[in-house]
């Protein structure tokens, strides 16, 4: 009996080290996520009207949750160990909503749609089509939409940057980091229009 519980022993013994060993030399990633806003240098004054920003749309290549860079005109690459450390549909949409919040002095920026019976009164649709790094830029391209829900005025544009980056995933993520700064005051502007 106790040839048999000694076998059991080291056979529960070699799969927990097993384990060990393998989740031991499993490599760790970096996280990463876009900065959240910071405070404007330059403030608008709204009036008092709400803002419901739509769940921004990202390409495809974030739903691995990977850093992705473009390597070709048909090739992505994803970079090992570098992760985003959240969703970029709902980070970007909450820092998008961040960013508005302190460039009107407005808190009534919200996700869109919500669970009240009031509309907004402006509601901010944003497509990414295009975030990623090539070489040694990062490009957005994105389309949005404006729309005064009360008087039905409706805008919409595309909006295009590069930003310089090099090659490893900080300065990558970093060049994001502006690149969408850039998008933001884009909106911010017209925005302030209705």
């Amino acid at each position: 009996m106790t040839g048999i519980k000694t076998m059991k022993l080291r056979k529960t013994v070699n799969v927990v080290m097993l384990a060990f060993l393998v989740s031991g030399c499993g490599v760790s990633s970096n996280y990463y996520m876009l900065s959240m806003p910071q405070q404007p240098a330059k403030t608008y004054a709204h009036t008092n009207m709400s803002i419901g920003v739509e769940k921004v749309s990202v390409p495809n290549y974030f739903s691995k949750r990977q850093l992705a860079v473009k390597k070709s005109s048909s090739q992505i690459d994803f970079v090992e160990n570098a992760v985003w450390a959240e969703d970029m549909n709902a980070g970007l949409t909450n820092r998008l909503i961040g960013f508005l919040q302190k460039k009107f002095l407005q808190p009534e920026v919200y996700a869109y749609p919500w669970d009240t019976d009031k509309q907004p009164d402006i509601k901010v649709k944003v497509q990414v089509t295009r975030f990623i790094a090539q070489g040694d830029r990062v490009y957005l391209d994105s389309n949005w939409e404006v729309e005064n829900l009360r008087t039905k005025k409706h805008r919409a544009k595309l909006f295009s940057t590069t930003v310089a980056t090099k090659s490893d995933a900080s300065s990558i993520v970093e060049a994001m980091d502006r690149a969408f700064s850039q998008l933001e005051e884009h909106l911010a502007l017209e925005v302030k229009g209705f």
